[in-house]
């Protein structure tokens, strides 16, 4: 998988990057290890974004609708750079397992925590997905922000945040712990904007 996420890098790149160059900040705040990447989502664009802000060397698993994965050709190829279906309808096992493995195995997973885009800009309320990866597994999750508005041949800024560990009383976590999770990670998100500027 890594030789092609490598292959379909370098040919997107060149092209995403002349029309919609982004430009990483404070990338230097990404941990070593399992980590989960958690970005507001507004446009289609924006896992390009987050995978080209990263760089080559890093290369995240991603977790994508299972309607982009049901794509002829667009879902293999995307299957085998990495990206596997969440079926948002239901309680997706294989999905939830593909994402627990990746961060037990030191990977870094990016996922949106609000679950869709947002069409109008305003930032929604997260799922707790990404609560719940992140307790379950010890690993830390990374806010980061893209701006809603993307100007042709101009530069995105991509905002890493700190990365942080939820806090919670014993190992498991309970709903209203992953509840108050994304809360806090929607409200790290949203002080990135700054950043941004």
């Amino acid at each position: 998988m890594k030789t092609v996420f490598a292959v379909l890098y370098c040919i997107i790149f060149p092209v995403f990057n002349l029309f919609h160059p982004c430009k990483p900040v404070h990338r230097e705040r990404l941990p070593q290890g399992g980590a989960i990447l958690c970005p507001n989502h507004t446009t289609l664009s924006d896992p390009l974004l987050v995978v080209f802000a990263l760089g080559l060397n890093t290369r995240p698993q991603v977790m994508a609708k299972a309607e982009f994965m049901r794509v002829p050709v667009i879902g293999w190829l995307l299957s085998k750079a990495g990206v596997f279906a969440v079926d948002r309808g239901k309680a997706d096992v294989a999905a939830v397992k593909r994402a627990l493995k990746c961060l037990k195995d030191g990977d870094k997973l990016l996922m949106f925590p609000e679950g869709t885009r947002s069409k109008d800009g305003e930032m929604r309320e997260a799922k707790t997905g990404a609560a719940m990866f992140a307790i379950r597994t010890g690993v830390p999750i990374v806010p980061m922000y893209i701006p809603a508005e993307k100007k042709w041949f101009r530069r995105t800024p991509v905002v890493f945040g700190e990365a942080f560990y939820p806090q919670i009383e014993g190992k498991k976590g309970t709903p209203e712990d992953y509840e108050r999770v994304a809360d806090e990670l929607m409200e790290r998100i949203a002080a990135l904007k700054v950043e941004a500027q």
